[in-house]
């Protein structure tokens, strides 16, 4: 266990007790970006373990912290640099054990020089001492940063979230997707009377003579956006999964007091959903730590082992809560299979919105599955790629790119459906457990957390299928507007074509039922022709299998747009 400050000297650290102000303070341009350029120093090493002990002053809405990060030396190098908000006041750095030769910190990209260069393989343990206010923010979890709220009996209510901004919005990091490290233990001090649900496996709570409590948690591999700190007057309702993959898993909510008959039922669900991921993709990722889920002021996020849950326990006409069960995907795709550049942010949104229907139809059946594919194709919009194929930071793809951030749940999510259709259950199945686990007999222990790109994805699609289904992939993934299925039909003549833009391949079978018969259309080439009854009533595509350009959405979404008040 890494040492703390003592109380009083974190005092020091602390500001007035003046309300923390959404969006404040600023951050700059390299602290709002999450997965941008990486300093040359940064690819020097690679960043091993974090140990955190962060103080949560409630009155004062600061934190004070001591960060110990050791990193591996991959090329001899004068300095370390880590990613930290410039508007903690830094009180002391450290490397391995000395004073260092000095740091920077003008934008959030602190440098720190070393005595002496460091050679190849070299370990380095970096320790800051810093604290100060936490950026607030405006609208958690689309805005990041920290949660000031009350409890409806006014007791601090706390949480992070910080998926695109990044974890040096609270801690010192590489804040880049593929510096996770293998460990980070967290110490995480509260007032008297709360409680510090996070990441990974309780070690142990410590009490301090004056009421506080430390809170010591240890997770493994962890996703850098995905620590998360929560603090509240919680209780708990837990329990055992028996998994299909014999082992056991412990699960845990924690829920504000006197909501207990409804946190009860929300419990309830967790395993029914946890065996569906189980039997869909493959075993759960952290059974060794647990399923874990709190509740918080923000709406959710995927903060690995403690999933953020703030859906007000709203009900659905599917029977589940979509936020709960959106957000567990997430162990699989983005904290098991993570993206290592956020350019194929999809990876992450497009499967784990394709699990919700996947879960209708689990539970339901295929008429659940299909109202709630249907329900998703109007949010479609098409404004642009869904992969660019260059690097990008996570609020380029989710908010800066036009169209973007919700085509990576929805289009991603029919693209998907598409595929599926197009191949079958099991072949889909082989290829997400190829993408998520690396294998395809994954079981507990046999397995660790792999990072995928698209190109690995599609690759995966090929070997699993033995067919190249790059052609399919270029027009849904890496361009923005839909193939379009012209129809032509004389007294005995069906022709379909598919007609895409820029004149790409496209042979996509189509399904049309004559009468009351369903036939598969091969389209070599993009083009078929098939005789019909003089008479027949044709339907097209009949189950809606095909993400394809829709004259009628185009329609209503236009129209929708009309509605909205001008500004």
């Amino acid at each position: 266990m890494s040492p703390r400050l003592p109380f009083a000297a974190l005092l020091l650290l602390s500001t007035g007790a003046i309300a923390a102000e959404p969006g404040k303070p600023a951050l700059t341009a390299q602290t709002a970006a999450s997965g941008g350029t990486l300093d040359p120093a940064q690819k020097k090493v690679t960043f091993d373990t974090a140990d955190l002990a962060i103080e949560v002053d409630a009155e004062r809405e600061v934190i004070n912290a001591t960060a110990t990060l050791v990193f591996t030396v991959l090329e001899k190098t004068d300095r370390l640099v880590v990613d930290l908000d410039k508007n903690y006041t830094v009180t002391a750095v450290t490397v391995d054990g000395a004073d260092s030769a000095g740091f920077t910190n003008p934008e959030g990209r602190m440098t720190v020089k070393l005595l002496k260069k460091a050679a190849k393989d070299a370990r380095l343990t970096l320790k800051i001492t810093y604290g100060g206010r936490p950026h607030t923010a405006v609208r958690a979890p689309w805005d990041g940063g920290f949660v000031w709220a009350k409890t409806p009996d006014g007791q601090p209510w706390i949480a992070t979230a910080v998926q695109n901004e990044g974890c040096d919005l609270f801690w010192p990091c590489i804040d880049y997707p593929t510096y996770e490290p293998q460990k980070v233990t967290l110490h995480i001090t509260v007032p008297k009377g709360l409680k510090a649900p996070s990441n990974g496996k309780l070690l142990s709570v410590d009490q301090i003579d004056d009421g506080r409590t430390t809170w010591n948690w240890e997770v493994a591999h962890p996703n850098p956006y995905s620590i998360a700190l929560n603090v509240g007057p919680y209780e708990d309702v837990s329990g055992t999964y028996k998994s299909r993959f014999g082992n056991t898993i412990p699960m845990i909510y924690w829920f504000l007091p006197g909501e207990k008959p409804k946190a009860e039922k929300l419990f309830a669900e967790f395993a029914p959903v946890l065996d569906f991921y189980e039997a869909t993709v493959g075993p759960y990722p952290w059974a060794s730590e647990k399923v874990g889920v709190v509740e918080t002021p923000h709406l959710g996020m995927e903060h690995q082992t403690i999933n953020a849950y703030g859906n007000k326990y709203a009900k659905a006409p599917e029977g589940f809560d979509w936020l709960f069960q959106h957000e567990f995907g997430h162990e699989w795709f983005a904290n098991q299979m993570t993206a290592p550049n956020w350019d194929d942010f999809w990876l992450h949104e497009g499967f784990t919105e394709y699990m919700q229907p996947l879960y209708g139809r689990w539970r339901d059946g295929d008429a659940r599955y299909a109202a709630m594919m249907l329900d998703m194709r109007p949010k479609i919009l098409n404004q642009s790629a869904l992969v660019t194929g260059k690097p990008q930071t996570a609020d380029e793809v989710y908010r800066k790119s036009p169209g973007r951030g919700g085509d990576i749940y929805y289009k991603g999510a029919w693209v998907l459906h598409t595929l599926r259709n197009a191949i079958g259950d099991a072949a889909f199945h082989r290829i997400l457990q190829l993408t998520v686990y690396g294998r395809a007999d994954p079981a507990p222990g046999n397995f660790a957390p792999v990072f995928r790109t698209t190109p690995e994805f599609i690759g995966y699609v090929k070997q699993v299928t033995g067919q190249d289904w790059q052609w399919f992939f270029d027009v849904y993934l890496y361009q923005a507007a839909l193939p379009r299925l012209a129809v032509n039909r004389n007294a005995t003549q069906l022709t379909l074509k598919w007609v895409v833009p820029g004149g790409k391949p496209f042979p996509l079978p189509v399904e049309v039922a004559v009468d009351d018969a369903v036939q598969k259309v091969a389209m070599t080439g993009g083009v078929a022709t098939i005789t019909v009854p003089e008479g027949a009533h044709i339907v097209v595509d009949p189950m809606a299998r095909l993400l394809k350009q829709d004259d009628a959405i185009d329609a209503f979404q236009a129209w929708k747009a009309e509605q909205k008040p001008a500004k």
